[in-house]
């Protein structure tokens, strides 16, 4: 079994790369991204990188990579190269609107990068599915009609974002070509998500609030947010390569969108707490000033930014995500054993 992972040099997909070729001595995988592997990927896939091809090209130019992806024998794929936009975290980059900087390529690579990796997908008649890797973006700012529930696939889609408009017409395209070529095609809406591999590429620099957290507390810094109530679904990179992995498993599946979260709503407070836990004595100041290095909206608490309703993928396979403390301890481990010397 061979997997293709596109934009696997970057946080979320390295991990499903690396999950795929962990859990089988004899899997391979192949990686498509226009950045090669950088000093944490080095490192990271050093265990497994005898079976593990890197092709540095850009998904808009088939030419340069579709002749080689030919002979790899792909049986699944994960499309996940997509530019990022996202400024929110401290309060001087929460004034910026990265989107205005670059807006055609964002859409260019999120939309027209699909079409060309789905284009390249149907003529394979040995590939098994495809997973294209969508956003919890493509949500509302609002909803669910019961506020105590959590947020479902079906309906509460209006993205607002360059990058949340780019990835909701990604899924009607993917849904659209598996219909018309009979491709296993399905796409996940991530929620906000955290964990080993997290930190700034060329595609992606943000950090949610899980990964501020651990890495303050771990550093010996104060916390200083701008309120300990804003909440979110963090889940980490690890679980959604899991995820991924059981849906690409699973023998059918009974639907083409899957929301992967923890199905619970964290705040700031919360997982201030957990990180007292590991470090006490942590130190977290509220302050509404330019100081403040953790940023949220308060308003924010319903939509995309509230707790996704995870049942479609709790009925079709049998993964589970891990308690949201235990989950972020773990990665509290990871950053102790990789990201310090």
């Amino acid at each position: 079994m061979t997997l293709l992972v596109t934009g696997g040099t970057g946080f979320v997909m390295s991990v499903v790369a690396r999950a795929w070729l962990d859990r089988d001595p004899q899997a391979r995988a192949v990686i498509l991204d226009r950045s090669g592997l950088d000093a944490a990927a080095e490192k990271y896939f050093a265990p497994v990188r005898d079976r593990l091809a890197v092709i540095a090209a850009d998904v808009l130019d088939p030419k340069a990579w579709s002749a080689t992806l030919d002979r790899q024998g792909i049986t699944a794929i994960v499309h996940g190269a997509t530019i990022t936009p996202i400024s929110r975290g401290s309060a001087s980059e929460a004034k910026r609107q990265p989107e205005a900087e670059d807006p055609a390529r964002i859409v260019d690579v999120n939309l027209m990068g699909t079409v060309r990796m789905l284009d390249w997908a149907r003529a394979r008649p040995g590939l098994k599915r495809f997973v294209y890797v969508s956003s919890g973006s493509v949500y509302r700012h609002n909803g669910p009609d019961w506020s105590s529930e959590p947020l479902p696939e079906d309906g509460y889609v209006a993205p607002l974002t360059l990058y949340g408009i780019s990835k909701f017409a990604s899924e009607m395209v993917t849904n659209r070509y598996a219909d018309l070529f009979d491709l296993s095609a399905v796409s996940v809406r991530l929620a906000s998500v955290y964990g080993p591999m997290d930190r700034a590429t060329e595609s992606r620099n943000f950090r949610h609030v899980p990964n501020r957290v651990a890495h303050m507390a771990l550093a010996g810094d104060t916390i200083r947010p701008n309120s300990l109530d804003p909440v979110g679904d963090y889940i980490a990179s690890t679980d959604v390569a899991a995820a991924i992995l059981a849906l690409i498993d699973a023998p059918h599946l009974n639907y083409r969108h899957y929301n992967i979260g923890s199905g619970s709503s964290q705040t700031i407070g919360e997982i201030v707490g957990w990180a007292r836990e590991r470090v006490p004595g942590l130190k977290a100041e509220v302050t509404s000033g330019e100081d403040a290095n953790i940023v949220q909206d308060v308003r924010l608490k319903g939509g995309m930014w509230g707790a996704y309703d995870i049942a479609r993928i709790l009925r079709d396979t049998t993964w589970r995500p891990r308690p949201g403390k235990e989950a972020f301890h773990a990665y509290m481990d990871w950053i102790a054993a990789n990201e310090t010397s």
